[in-house]
């Protein structure tokens, strides 16, 4: 068993029997930054799915460096909604996160409580604790779905998408946000983005998703400008 907290080997992933990705080898190490980048409907989506096993591998494997049963993932879907006429607070949605480690009929107590609170502060949103959730800006509700995944106390955390629908000020504040967890508490984080301008300075390892494979590489090396320019062609993909 490979020591890094995530081992793919020779990895196949799809929907159906049909492959979207295939022969994928490459390791996420323990406190990694990570950015899954690649065109439109490259397959960045399939591959974090693969790693959280919403999907399964259709051949190869994935080793995990850790119990994804006592320890799962934290995972932000992209562009969740939750339903406004079911009048969540924001504090309520945080707490989901903690019913991934209770144990069957146990019901949320004061840890749960307490870690939920704990969670909100992080994110700096303490103060909107009862606030609806439907009523929060777009930014602010990404912020109270990271509360929720890191609700669940992971060794991982896995986004698609924090960014989207919200606007430039807010999505820099999220990936600062993002970053912060991982340089101050050690947390491994991938990510899907398009944000190449975003993440370029952030993270320190780039998965590139194209043309049904995957190939990781430090940062400066896969968004070096030349490269960039050669895939995006002359609006080099840095919005």
């Amino acid at each position: 068993m490979s020591t890094a907290l995530l081992q793919l080997r020779d990895l196949r992933l799809g929907y159906d029997g049909w492959a979207v990705l295939e022969g994928i080898s490459l390791a996420i190490e323990h406190g990694e930054f990570v950015a899954l980048l690649g065109p439109n409907g490259a397959g960045k989506t399939t591959l974090l799915r693969g790693l959280l096993g919403l999907i399964p591998v259709l051949s190869g494997r994935i080793e995990y460096g850790f119990d994804r049963l006592a320890n799962p993932p934290g995972y932000v879907p992209q562009r969740e909604t939750l339903d406004p006429i079911f009048p969540l607070s924001a504090f309520e949605v945080v707490l989901m996160g903690t019913y991934a480690r209770l144990a069957p009929w146990r019901t949320v107590g004061r840890r749960q409580r307490q870690l939920a609170t704990t969670c909100l502060e992080q994110v700096g949103l303490a103060y909107l604790a009862n606030r609806p959730f439907w009523m929060l800006s777009g930014g602010q509700k990404q912020r109270v779905l990271i509360a929720r995944a890191l609700a669940v106390e992971p060794q991982v955390l896995m986004l698609d998408e924090p960014t989207s629908g919200v606007d430039p000020g807010a999505a820099a504040a999220i990936m600062n946000l993002i970053a912060q967890l991982n340089h101050e508490r050690g947390l491994t984080v991938v990510l899907v983005s398009h944000h190449l301008r975003l993440v370029r300075s952030l993270v320190r390892s780039v998965i590139w998703v194209e043309d049904g494979h995957a190939t990781k590489g430090l940062t400066e090396k896969m968004l070096a400008p030349e490269r960039v320019a050669d895939i995006f062609g002359t609006l080099t993909g840095t919005e």
